[in-house]
C-alpha cells in the first residue's frame, strides 16, 4: 500500500506517519521541513518538501499513491486559507493522476455536526478563538464533497496527545461527543483506506 500524508508534521501527521510506517505502508509524507521528521528513519518513508500552495509541489506526492491522508490544519488563529486551498491543491492532483481514495481530516463542529459538539464549544469556543480555523474547514469540506473521490471526511472531538487506545466511538450518531486523543484519530483514519463504512460520509470519532 502506497499512500501521501498531508499535514505530516502536526500532531495527528505524525501519528499517522508512524502508525503507516507500522503497518509496513510505503509513505510519502509532504512538509515544509524536512527536519521535523526527522525521528522516522524507515526505508519505506519518502519525504517531499514542498508548499500546500504550489500545486506541482503537491502532485509530486501524490503520483503513483493508492490513497491520500490528510491531516492539514490551521497553523494560527488568525484568518488564512490553508487548509482550504491545500485541499484544493491535492484534490486537484488526485483527479489528475487518478488516485481515488482520500481520508481527510477536520474537526467535531464543522458543517452539519455544530450543535453536536456541545453549547460552550459551538457557542463560545468557535465564533470567537476557533472562528477562522472553523470557516476554513468548511470550505476544505465543501471542495472535497464537490468532486468524484472517494472521499471520507473524519470529524474529531477535542484532540489530546493521550496514548492510542483503539477504544473510541465512530459514526454519525448525533450523540458522539467529547475529546479524543490523535493517536486513535490516526488509527481510524488509516482503517478508513480500506473500508467502505462511511465512503463519501462524514463521521464522528470521540470518546
Amino acid at each position: 500500500m502506497k499512500i501521501a500524508i498531508f499535514g505530516s508534521t502536526g500532531g495527528t501527521g505524525k501519528k499517522l506517519v508512524k502508525q503507516a510506517l507500522e503497518l509496513g505502508y510505503e509513505v510519502t509524507a509532504f512538509a515544509r521541513t524536512q527536519a521535523k521528521l526527522d525521528e522516522f528513519k524507515s526505508e519505506n518513508l519518502k519525504i517531499i518538501c514542498g508548499d500546500v500552495f504550489n500545486y506541482e509541489d503537491v502532485e509530486k506526492a501524490i503520483v503513483g499513491q493508492d490513497a491520500v491522508l490528510s491531516a492539514l490544519g490551521n497553523p494560527t488563529l488568525k484568518a488564512n486559507n490553508t487548509t482550504s486551498e491545500g485541499t484544493r491543491n491535492i484534490v486537484k492532483a488526485m483527479q489528475a493522476n487518478s488516485v481515488k481514495r482520500f481520508v481527510c481530516e477536520t474537526s467535531l463542529g464543522v458543517g452539519d455536526s455544530r450543535e453536536q459538539a456541545g453549547f460552550f464549544f459551538s457557542k463560545i469556543i468557535i465564533p470567537t478563538l476557533l472562528k477562522n480555523a472553523i470557516a476554513d474547514k468548511e470550505i476544505q469540506e465543501q471542495i472535497i464533497r464537490e468532486n468524484d473521490l472517494n472521499w471520507t471526511i473524519v470529524r474529531p472531538g477535542g484532540l489530546k496527545d493521550s496514548p492510542k487506545t483503539s477504544k473510541y466511538r465512530a459514526g454519525l450518531d448525533k450523540s458522539i461527543s467529547g475529546n479524543i486523543s490523535r493517536a486513535d484519530v490516526a488509527e481510524f483514519m488509516l482503517k478508513q483506506i480500506n473500508s467502505d463504512e462511511f465512503l463519501r460520509k462524514c463521521p464522528v470519532i470521540c470518546y
